[in-house]
């Protein structure tokens, strides 16, 4: 006769994932708060620098660009 154990994890997995989905979601809300933050810094610089459309369009196309490397570097 042979002896079978039968786990079943799936509240330990129902947990990870639950904890995996939490951990997710903090991210992208820091995320999120931490570029909030730059475009508001971007918009006092363009206020009070007097910067041109032209001039804001440029800073704006740099820093999506400072983004993309950012993004690059994590992958």
């Amino acid at each position: 006769m042979r002896n079978i154990e039968t786990h079943y994890y799936t509240a330990d997995v129902e947990a990870m994932t639950a904890m995996l989905n939490k951990a997710r979601s903090e991210e992208r809300r820091d995320r999120a708060l931490v570029v909030s933050a730059r475009l508001a810094e971007l918009a006092v610089h363009v206020h009070q620098q007097g910067l041109n459309g032209i001039e804001a369009a440029e800073l704006i196309r740099r820093e999506a660009e400072r983004y993309e490397n950012e993004s690059r570097e994590l992958h």
